[in-house]
């Protein structure tokens, strides 16, 4: 079982396709490149209690907050590797916590409120998770991401995600990947993740192109949009096969 354990900063903007093109032919010029397997589909799982406890109290900003995901990438099968990942964040500091296991026996193990021992110590801490909270599947949220790294210092981690989309039923990772559009078509979210000190030079060039934070919430957005209205976003209906659930 693969373990993973990452501490860090992030910080997310929205930017568009000019903001986009000035940034990245600038992180050229600085070293930086889409990482050669860092172009991908990626697709989670969120776990949230049927009266939505975790997303509501991430929503209000609290000092520490922490939800639970299943993330697979590309186009899986049910033997393809997935991720059970506790994602914790305390005094500005991302603390991302995941083990890797096939996807359906990821999927049955966290219905059934236990991960297997094999999955080690962030198994455990999940399912001492899954024993606080009666949870249960209640967004997929699919998007398309490049990562870029400077390979030389390794400083920073950015990455850009198009075409983030949500559905609320049909948690199969497997199926086509359709779903209710959260950013517009020509938006670009912007993460950028860095361990370290924050690059002063970045900063500059950040703010010379008049990008600025934004706080962007994935699951967060499709909560506000679309489940905290009693609504939903159906698989079908995207998939041209019904009628978009309400």
């Amino acid at each position: 079982m693969a373990e993973q354990a990452f501490a860090r900063v992030e910080k997310k903007y929205l930017l568009n396709e000019q903001q986009f093109s000035a940034l990245t032919a600038a992180l050229s010029e600085r070293g930086f490149a889409k990482q050669l397997f860092g172009s991908s589909t990626i697709q989670s799982i969120y776990y949230d209690t049927d009266d939505y406890q975790l997303i509501r109290r991430s929503l209000e900003r609290p000092a520490y907050k922490e939800k639970l995901r299943l993330r697979c990438y590309g186009a899986p099968n049910g033997n393809s590797m997935a991720y059970a990942e506790i994602k914790k964040k305390y005094g500005g500091v991302v603390y991302k916590r995941r083990t890797g296991l096939p996807l359906n026996q990821a999927l049955s193990a966290i219905g059934m409120g236990a991960l297997p021992e094999e999955c080690g110590q962030i198994g455990r801490e999940i399912n001492w998770f899954l024993k606080r909270y009666s949870v249960s599947p209640k967004a997929m949220i699919i998007y398309e991401r490049d990562a870029w790294l400077n390979t030389a210092t390794d400083e920073a981690r950015i990455t850009f995600d198009r075409n983030i989309r949500f559905r609320s039923d049909c948690f199969d990772m497997t199926l086509p990947t359709r779903g209710a559009p959260l950013i517009g078509d020509h938006q670009i979210l912007m993460e950028i993740k860095i361990e370290q000190a924050w690059p002063m030079w970045l900063n500059r060039l950040i703010w010379s192109l008049d990008i600025r934070p934004a706080h962007f919430s994935k699951y967060g957005t499709a909560y506000r949009e679309y489940l905290s209205k009693g609504k939903g976003a159906s698989y079908y209906y995207y998939h041209g096969e019904g009628k978009k659930s309400a």
